[in-house]
């Protein structure tokens, strides 16, 4: 997608009529943007070439508002696996529903887009300050959580039944494909619902949104068992710490948990192929000259080297074999080949990481997303995402925050910043 395709605007169920009873705040024109650009030398193209700089909307609170808050009835979602932050987000919205705008009626759908159809007989939860007020700090969701599609039109149906105008989403790419769905029907039924997407993938690669909630949580305790692979690694000789990160098709939290911890000396990535041809030999001279090495690979990488089955989960996600398994068992075949001793000890944190509760930084930034996605939401904007770019948050297309996965680009700062902390080759091939 280049620059002149991008479309950043925003759906709106209607005009704004209704004063909002916020007071002493902050109020957002909705002509403000954010830049999608960074560079000067873009910027001034963009000008010389008499284009419009392509902006994101500025998130906050509008002085005019699209719902009746007296009137108006909520629904929450949480999908997929879980991440640190849900239950905070879910309370940033319910406390801002109920305190920014006065809305009464807030209810928490069951074990994601499940909570949403009849057959499967799960009765929505009503969410009160009450009952949200000492969820943050735990880690999961009290909503439970599911993966996989459900139908549609019985999504929407339920929506119906309940007058529910208000649909807030929390999930990562299969989700907000779901949200957005779920717009389209209720825009083609003429109904008046809104559908705000809250950006939940703890391997933040969501396109068009710089940071989601969990991601920095994850890096903290990832950083933590890369530590502890290292002091198993030097205290032992020819000892090898092998961690293996969760990251399916984009290896952030393993890029950034190695620059966290710059004691790790590998890191593999779904983004930079690699062989066991061109790795192990590079791990031998690793041993030879500092007898201990520590190895971070993401879930994806490799996937090339496992040749296994393409099965799928309910998400329609491809079931990825166990790299870390694999690369534990060929490392050790490879150095007893070789009549080497090695000491490999293989940490697989990833359902550990997942559950914990989030860090202050994040629960702040969990606190936000769901303010501003309550403020966008009372607007009556719709089929959107929340987001965070150039350190603003700001409103972002479902159909451009799913249009293709956001990756680590191998030629980019980030991926040479990792190098230059590692000091791997750039190639393993």
């Amino acid at each position: 997608m280049t620059e002149t395709d991008l479309n950043f605007e925003i759906a709106h169920l209607g005009p704004c009529r209704i004063p909002s009873p916020m007071n002493g705040v902050r109020f957002v024109n909705d002509d403000t943007r954010v830049s999608y650009e960074s560079h000067l030398g873009s910027i001034l193209g963009c000008l010389d070439e008499g284009r419009a700089l392509p902006g994101m909307e500025l998130a906050g609170p509008r002085e005019k508002i699209y719902f009746d808050p007296s009137k108006l009835k909520c629904g929450i979602v949480t999908c997929g696996g879980v991440c640190p932050g849900l239950n905070e987000v879910i309370r940033a919205l319910v406390m801002s529903l109920f305190y920014h705008y006065g809305v009464q009626t807030v209810f928490g759908f069951k074990y994601g887009f499940e909570g949403l159809t009849y057959r499967y007989g799960h009765t929505p939860l009503e969410l009160t300050p009450q009952n949200v007020n000492f969820v943050h700090g735990l880690g999961g969701s009290i909503l439970g959580t599911s993966r996989g599609p459900q139908d549609v039109s019985e999504m929407v149906d339920c929506l119906e039944r309940l007058n529910i105008g208000i649909l807030f989403a929390i999930g990562g790419d299969g989700t907000l494909k779901g949200a957005g769905a779920i717009a389209a029907e209720i825009e083609q039924r003429g109904l008046k619902t809104a559908v705000i997407g809250i950006p939940k993938t703890i391997d933040n690669d969501i396109s068009f949104i710089e940071k989601s909630f969990g991601f920095e949580t994850a890096v903290t305790a990832a950083s933590k068992i890369t530590n502890a692979s290292h002091i198993e690694a030097t205290g032992h000789r020819n000892g090898i710490g092998l961690v293996k990160l969760m990251g399916r098709e984009s290896g952030f939290i393993a890029a950034y948990s190695v620059l966290a911890d710059n004691n790790v000396n590998f890191c593999l990535i779904p983004e930079v192929p690699f062989t066991l041809e061109g790795f192990l030999p590079v791990l031998e001279k690793r041993l030879e000259r500092r007898g201990h090495a520590v190895i971070v690979v993401a879930e994806g990488a490799g996937q090339n080297l496992l040749h296994s089955q393409q099965e799928r989960d309910a998400s329609g996600n491809i079931r990825f074999g166990d790299i870390g398994l694999f690369l534990k068992d060929a490392i050790n075949d490879h150095f007893k080949e070789l009549g080497r001793e090695v000491n490999l000890k293989y940490f697989d944190p990833s359902y550990t990481i997942r559950s914990v509760p989030a860090t202050p930084h994040d629960s702040a930034f969990c606190l936000l997303l769901g303010h501003n996605a309550v403020h966008a939401a009372m607007t009556g904007r719709t089929n959107m995402v929340l987001g965070l770019w150039k350190g603003e948050f700001t409103h972002v297309p479902i159909s451009l925050a799913v249009s293709k996965r956001k990756q680590i680009d191998p030629g980019g700062w980030l991926w040479s910043s990792v190098l230059a902390s590692t000091g791997q080759p750039r190639h393993m091939g």
